[in-house]
């Protein structure tokens, strides 16, 4: 249910789920971006029929064609060949991935990229060729994935792994065993074991922390304590969109069973409370288990954390246009922390998510510097920082600057060319 109101890009500013025995009653309290009612009925109409559809095994194309906008996910191409990669996250990985792909003549429909704790998980959908439909030989699809491999291994260390999956397109379109991308992230980064070592980073050990509800504290608070045959899980941190999706995508993932729970949001601080069981009815009972899921939580917050600048492009479709903009981004000394693209007709959006090293205004020169050098692509970047964003230029600022600079240039010459006429004269 909340995969389907972050689909739309819902805000849900408040929920309470509540279930006994074979019912249950959860209320979310949406609105859209800008916090206003939702009043369209062909959307509301839409909410109600896509729950029930999610709950018997997937949402028909007849459904959205109802609505006057898209729904699918916006990364998600489910007419190409997904490969799913993973492993240990290093500089200009995402670069070097798509130069191969764009060398070896496949071409990039839509990509995920996530990055936390030096591990890197994304789904890439390819078709071959321009316009070329999936890969379906599997000749050629054991070659894409060979070459994949070659880029993985290349700087891996001793006893690092990482994995290339290929998911197979069947005829319908759908590929056997598809997932919603954003939870199957979740599950690759789970599977990468990011979750360890990153509590003290990412998590205030204190109970109580005044900084948290003063809008201070950029870290995640999480409580767990029995309470009535249930475990109490709080977490508390920064709100922020799709934290609900991230934390209930956590809790799946470890196989637990939400039976009551509250979220809302206090200002710029968001609070979530569940009471929880394993699918088989036992509580967490040691300490262990408790650190495992604090850690587990924190991990899938901290994911989709926005930290350094965000650089969104949107351009004309074409042949290796993420090695393209990966290339520049790689060049300029950042790295890319998270990335979306996908296609929409004939036009490509993404958005990069990029750091530097020093974290000061070098990098942001060096963030201008990308948005000078993407000719052609109308690209747009943002300083981020939490839920804080700082607008930094874009590349028709650039084009109207050059505009001017010609302009004034053509004036000056025709100045020096009637100088130089009249003193001939």
């Amino acid at each position: 249910m909340v995969q389907v109101l972050a689909d739309l890009d819902l805000v849900i500013s408040k929920s309470y789920i509540s279930s006994d025995g074979d019912w249950f009653m959860d209320v979310f309290h949406v609105t859209d971006q800008l916090g206003n009612k939702l009043t369209d009925r062909s959307l509301i109409l839409y909410i109600q029929q896509a729950i029930c559809y999610s709950r018997k095994g997937g949402i028909t194309k007849e459904m959205q064609s109802n609505l006057k906008r898209e729904v699918q996910q916006r990364h998600v191409s489910t007419e190409h060949t997904a490969f799913e990669i993973t492993g240990i996250d290093r500089p200009g990985l995402l670069s070097e991935i798509s130069a191969v792909l764009s060398d070896i003549g496949c071409h990039v429909t839509a990509a995920v990229a996530w990055t936390h704790h030096e591990r890197a998980a994304m789904v890439i959908y390819l078709e071959d060729g321009f316009n070329g439909g999936p890969i379906i030989d599997p000749i050629r699809k054991a070659q894409v994935k060979d070459h994949l491999d070659i880029v993985m291994e290349a700087h891996q260390r001793v006893g690092d792994e990482s994995r290339v999956v290929v998911s197979v397109v069947e005829a319908k379109g759908a590929p056997v065993g598809w997932a919603h991308t954003e939870r199957r992230l979740h599950e690759l980064m789970y599977a990468e074991r990011d979750y360890e070592n990153c509590f003290g980073c990412d998590c205030c050990s204190g109970d109580r922390c005044d900084a948290l509800w003063r809008g201070r504290c950029e870290r995640i608070h999480v409580a767990i304590e029995a309470c009535n045959g249930y475990s109490m899980v709080s977490v508390k941190c920064r709100d922020r969109p799709k934290l609900l999706f991230d934390t209930v995508c956590a809790l799946k993932e470890l196989q637990f069973v939400v039976f009551h729970a509250v979220a809302g949001a206090r200002g710029s601080t968001a609070e979530q409370e569940y009471f929880i069981r394993k699918k088989n009815g036992c509580t967490l009972e040691t300490e262990g288990q408790r650190e495992r899921l604090r850690h587990c939580l924190v991990a899938a917050i901290s994911r989709r954390a926005s930290r350094g600048f965000k650089l969104d492009v949107r351009t004309k479709n074409k042949m290796g246009l993420l090695s393209d903009v990966t290339r520049t981004v790689r060049e300029n000394g950042l790295s890319i922390t998270r990335a979306e693209m996908s296609t929409q007709g004939e036009n490509a959006v993404g958005s990069f998510y990029v750091a530097g090293v020093s974290g000061g205004e070098k990098d942001a020169n060096a963030v201008e510097a990308v948005v000078r050098e993407l000719h052609g692509v109308v690209v747009s970047a943002v300083r981020t920082v939490g839920m804080v964003s700082t607008r930094l230029g874009s590349s028709s600022d650039v084009e109207e600057e050059n505009r001017a600079k010609s302009s004034i240039g053509r004036l000056l010459w025709s100045k020096l060319e009637r100088l130089s006429t009249s003193i001939r004269r």
